[in-house]
C-alpha cells in the first residue's frame, strides 16, 4: 500500500460546494489518514467532513499535485485531491459526523488524524472524502491530505 500527500490554497466554497475535496476512483480505496486545514483570513469558518458518491458528484475545481510518501518506491497516485468545486454541487452530500471551527485569525488550524480504515472513499468514480462549510460564510484555506492506496 502507497502513501500519497497533496495540498494547496483552496477557495471558500459554501454549504454546498465543497471545498476540497480527495476523489477516489473506480479501481482504488483511498484511505485518509490525516487531514489539516488553517484559516487564510481573520473571519472564523465552521467546516465538516462530507461523503460524494459517484453518482452527481457535482464539478471539482484543479487537481492539487500529490508527493508519493516513499522515495524509495515512488508511485502514481490514483486517487486525486480536487480543489473547490465550481457551480455544480453534488446531489449527494453524506456528513460524516467530523465538525471543526477555525478560529478569527489567519493561521488559525484544526489536523484530523484517522486509522487507515476509519475514512475511505468508495470505489466509484467521483467518490469523494470532502470538506464543506457547515454554516455562514466560507473561507480561503490552506490544507493538506495525507492517504494511502
Amino acid at each position: 500500500m502507497s502513501g500519497f500527500a497533496a495540498g494547496g490554497l483552496t477557495s471558500a466554497g459554501n454549504t454546498t460546494l465543497p471545498v476540497v475535496a480527495l476523489v477516489g476512483g473506480t479501481g482504488v480505496k483511498a484511505r485518509v489518514i490525516e487531514i489539516g486545514v488553517f484559516n487564510t483570513t481573520s473571519t472564523a469558518v465552521a467546516l465538516k467532513l462530507g461523503r460524494l458518491s459517484g453518482a452527481g458528484a457535482g464539478t471539482p475545481g484543479s487537481t492539487l499535485t500529490a508527493a508519493s510518501l516513499d522515495p524509495s518506491t515512488p508511485e502514481t497516485n490514483t486517487a486525486l485531491l480536487k480543489n473547490t468545486y465550481s457551480s455544480t454541487a453534488p446531489t449527494v452530500l453524506s456528513d460524516l459526523g467530523f465538525r471543526c471551527v477555525l478560529g478569527a485569525a489567519i493561521g488559525s488550524g484544526f489536523v484530523w488524524t484517522f486509522e487507515d480504515w476509519e475514512l475511505v472513499t468508495g470505489v466509484a468514480s467521483n467518490a469523494a472524502i470532502c470538506i464543506v462549510v457547515e454554516n455562514g460564510t466560507g473561507q480561503a484555506l490552506q490544507t493538506y491530505w495525507k492517504w494511502r492506496e
